[in-house]
């Protein structure tokens, strides 16, 4: 019997629609014959599924199901790709451990944590873990043109402390900037960070780990055509995102063994990515920790999935990721499937989906 999984999408913040694109990045990559895929889609207090007839039913949030031609349905598991609250911040996580309803990625105190960009930096600081100078604000407080220039300097990089995709975000190069940067990123939260700007090479490392194995992606070295890497040069191609990074491999070790680190020591679980600034020296130094990273096709991950995979063409995507020699099962679009091991060309292991999760004869 196949297992029914909910791909939980939209939220409450300004990345609504990035979580809309990674749910249907996710869907596709999903295999449908051993899965049933729902997208669920929330914001505020409308929760619905949308349905493959396209239309849309409402969540029963008491137990997290929705009635299907009578029927009650329940899930078996839920796939947050929201970016933001309610589903990067603990609360989903927090209303599924209620229900005993299993999830992709951190737990609460992992997402809580990480979502707030500040209390992040400065408890894997206490690890030794290089952070740039900053200064939080909460709602209601000030601080004057004087003690940034001051205790910060400029340029630097005014945010909000919660959040992510850039909203919000000004790099600050005049005194001038500085109040309108603060108002624009208490807009989108009710903390905000004021960042030393660190001059040098942004790299991102994902990583995920299971009961029997660690797996650290191959780098992406990040190169904005903007002034730094915005929301436009996030989503509108407007970067260079080279995978592997180029940087010697001493250095690509040094950031895969942190990024390990990294992952323990915040007790995450799931997909996490995490970014930096290579500085002068080729000292690594911390920008943020992802706990929901985005999944479309083009996003970091997928990335580097196929980079650790060179062998597999770019039309490809994955179907499953096994426990067992690094083995990765693709599917072509044609239908085809293949079975690849890094540094190996793929293997052809069947004609078919159908014929791939057919019974095998004793």
């Amino acid at each position: 019997m196949k297992r029914t999984i909910a791909i939980v999408c939209g939220g409450d913040t300004s990345e609504f629609e990035v979580s809309l694109r990674s749910a249907q990045g996710i869907y596709s990559f999903i295999d449908k014959e051993r899965y049933t895929l729902y997208i669920v889609e929330m914001r505020g207090t409308d929760w619905h599924v949308q349905l493959p007839d396209g239309t849309k039913t409402p969540v029963d949030r008491n137990d997290f199901s929705f009635r299907l031609d009578g029927a009650k349905v329940v899930f078996d598991f839920a796939y947050i790709t929201i970016h933001g609250t309610p589903g990067e911040d603990g609360c989903l996580q927090g209303y599924f451990d209620m229900l005993h309803i299993p999830y992709s990625c951190c737990g609460v105190l992992a997402a809580a944590l990480t979502y707030d960009k500040f209390a992040c930096n400065q408890y894997l600081k206490a690890f030794g873990v290089r952070i740039a100078d900053s200064l939080l604000l909460r709602q209601g407080q000030s601080v004057s043109d004087e003690d940034v220039i001051g205790k910060i300097g400029l340029p630097c990089f005014i945010k909000p402390s919660l959040g992510g995709s850039s909203f919000g975000v000004t790099k600050v190069n005049v005194k001038e900037q500085i109040q309108p940067a603060i108002a624009k990123a208490f807009a989108e939260a009710k903390e905000v960070l004021v960042e030393a700007f660190m001059d040098g090479m942004e790299i991102t490392c994902g990583c995920y780990k299971t009961k029997e194995k660690s797996v650290v992606f191959p780098i992406t070295e990040v190169v904005s055509h903007n002034e730094y890497f915005d929301y436009k040069a996030k989503y509108n191609g407007e970067s260079d995102e080279i995978t592997p990074a180029r940087i010697p491999d001493e250095l690509h070790d040094r950031v895969q063994k942190l990024t390990s680190a990294i992952y323990d020591i915040l007790g995450a679980s799931g997909i996490i990515r995490v970014d930096y600034i290579i500085t002068e020296g080729e000292k690594i130094n911390l920008l943020e920790v992802n706990t929901t990273p985005g999944m479309t096709a083009t996003s970091f991950i997928p990335q580097q999935e196929r980079a650790a995979n060179p062998a597999i063409p770019s039309a490809w995507y994955v179907l499953e990721q096994t426990n067992i020699d690094d083995l990765v099962i693709w599917q072509d679009a044609s239908g085809a499937v293949y079975q690849a091991i890094p540094g190996r060309a793929p293997e052809k292991i069947s004609t078919t989906m159908a014929a791939y999760i057919a019974p095998k004869d004793e």
